[in-house]
């Protein structure tokens, strides 16, 4: 169907255009030209798109040349085109290109908690950090088992020094994206593994300073005792202060505190040399890892084939991979999977005597 018709601009009442405007296959084409009294020459090409909302522009530019000079309008696009501009903008790394295009979306319809984290995704991308987890509050106020708000939640926290949350958040993340079985790949435990050991390593070093500030602090309450015993023994037997009488008992007494002194600050040195020792030995055995995960076993299960592993990992194995064994490759259903009591009392045992594994 082609018509063709006459837009004057009632307004200014000099632009005269002709349009020819062709439907076909659910598409509106508008084709235009024409000139204005003042010599104008103008030229547009228009695309609508039908769909269920109605006629919606798919692209639209108007470009004028009035007396040699270009200038070019756009026109406003709706709030899905502008989530999918910035995805291109996104792809392309132009990030703060992007951050104004979601941001645009938000604003026509902030009631979709997908632009809140396409914007949070661009936030962390420019170290925006305390607006990525404005965004995925956002979309938690929208949709509280929303995977990626939780997930970019932990991320931004993790690099604001909130580990603790943060962590707590990316662990969310994955537990819900196993229950709407979502495949990320190794993305996200591989990101919460990553954030467990860097608070871990920042309670190590807590840990250490701690211990050393301790251990200061009990050899000057040595020192300092020590001194004290000397000098009661001066005052008690009327030597002047930075004098020792020569009498062998007061000599020997004096022998006795200093060899007391001397031993209490070599046992507490002694001690703080083997918490040291064992803190540098602090590693997980590998026979107490999971095949999958390579993270301390929890909850323990054997298969016919004798392997070990943690039941949530082969269990996600086996529903998003196959159903076979990840090492012997022998086929393997769930209910085939018995829990391994003797390596669970194993870690148990390794777990009480090492409780820093626990956040390791």
């Amino acid at each position: 169907m082609l018509l063709n018709f006459y837009l004057r601009n009632d307004k200014e009442r000099r632009h005269e255009h002709r349009l020819h405007v062709l439907f076909n296959d659910g598409a509106l084409n508008i084709f235009g030209k024409g000139t204005s009294f003042r010599k104008t020459v103008f030229s547009s090409i228009v695309h609508f798109k039908y769909n269920s909302r109605g006629f919606t522009s798919k692209s639209l530019r108007y470009t004028t040349m009035n007396q040699g000079k270009k200038r070019s309008y756009g026109v406003l696009l709706n709030d899905v085109e502008m989530k999918e501009k910035g995805n291109r903008f996104f792809a392309a790394r132009k990030y703060e290109e992007a951050w104004q295009c979601y941001t645009n979306a938000i604003t026509k319809n902030p009631s979709n908690p997908q632009y809140y984290t396409n914007r949070a995704l661009t936030g962390l991308r420019l170290n925006r950090f305390l607006d990525v987890i404005a965004d995925c509050r956002a979309a938690l106020e929208l949709d509280s088992a929303c995977v990626k708000g939780h997930f970019f939640m932990g991320q931004a926290m993790c690099e604001t020094d909130n580990l603790d949350d943060g962590v707590k958040h990316l662990q969310r993340a994955i537990d819900l994206a196993k229950e709407q079985r979502l495949n990320y790949g190794d993305e996200m435990t591989q990101t919460l593994r990553n954030w467990r050991k860097r608070r871990f390593s920042i309670q190590e070093e807590k840990r250490l300073s701690e211990e050393l500030e301790l251990q200061g602090y009990l050899s000057r309450l040595i020192r300092e005792d020590r001194d004290r015993k000397v000098e009661e023994i001066k005052d008690k037997h009327g030597a002047s202060k930075g004098t020792d009488p020569v009498d062998p008992d007061v000599q020997e007494k004096y022998k006795v505190v200093e060899q007391f002194a001397d031993q209490c600050m070599s046992d507490l040195n002694n001690m703080f040399a083997a918490l040291d020792d064992r803190r540098r030995k602090r590693e997980i055995p590998d026979y107490l890892c999971g095949k999958i995960s390579f993270e301390i076993l929890r909850d323990p299960v054997v298969t016919p084939s004798g392997i070990t592993y943690e039941r949530k990992d082969i269990e996600e194995h086996l529903m998003r991979v196959g159903h076979f064994d990840p090492i012997t490759r022998v086929n393997l259903t769930a209910d085939q999977l018995i829990p391994n009591y003797a390596m669970k009392e194993v870690v148990d045992a390794f777990l009480s005597e090492n409780e820093w594994a626990l956040d390791f």
